[in-house]
């Protein structure tokens, strides 16, 4: 069974997933956000008590919030970041992002991309695949990932549920945003669970009917 557990951190309220094969006990780690020693414990936590070997992160974009902890997981779990190469800017500027929002740049450190993700790749968890989709809008880098087996999509910032991502960031772009999401993601099956990288979860079916800026 292909396994999914959400956390809430750093105070932006971000989502941050592992992804597992419950049989083989693979997984990844998506947007791990932990800013602190309690969120990396919490993280660390859950891991070992599910006796999980973490084989990846992937970030649907490198925005401050969603890649926090990225080098804590690379460095702990020797494993490799991978990203969009489009994002590539955005790693390398956290420290910058960080002053934007008045954190401090003694906790944040640029994140550099190991293995680069390009639309129509497939990244393996255990005996599962989830399919990347490329989301450009909100920045010019974002991905979703999208689970057939398992039902759901990982949309990071560019769909929310009766929302979308916000576009006046580096490189953002609302029509580029609505056609990602138009040709992208609204094409999945309604059933389709989506879980965002902020707040709650949602389908593809309500946001065709619900979502105010999807016509």
């Amino acid at each position: 069974m292909i396994k999914v557990k959400q956390f809430c951190f750093n105070p932006f309220a971000e989502s941050a997933f592992v992804i597992s094969d419950t049989e083989s006990g693979q997984a990844i780690a998506v947007d791990p956000g932990m800013l602190d020693v309690r969120e990396q414990q919490a993280f660390d936590s859950y891991i070992s008590e599910n006796q999980l070997s973490l084989t990846q992160v992937v970030n649907t974009h490198l925005h401050l919030d969603h890649c926090f902890g990225d080098n804590y997981v690379r460095s702990k779990y020797g494993v490799k970041v991978a990203a969009h190469p489009d994002d590539a800017f955005l790693g390398k500027t956290l420290t910058e992002q960080a002053a934007r929002f008045g954190i401090p740049a003694s906790m944040v450190s640029d994140v550099e991309i190991d293995v680069p993700l390009k639309d129509g790749d497939t990244i393996s968890v255990g005996q599962y695949n989830l399919h990347v989709l490329h989301v450009p809008g909100h920045s010019p880098g974002s991905i979703a990932l999208y689970s057939p087996e398992g039902n759901f999509l990982i949309s990071g910032d560019a769909l929310f549920k009766h929302s979308i991502g916000r576009t006046d960031l580096p490189g953002g772009s609302l029509d580029t945003l609505l056609a990602s999401i138009n040709n992208k993601l609204l094409t999945l099956p309604d059933q389709t669970q989506v879980l965002p990288g902020h707040d709650e979860f949602t389908t593809i079916g309500e946001e065709k009917k619900f979502n105010p800026y999807i016509k």
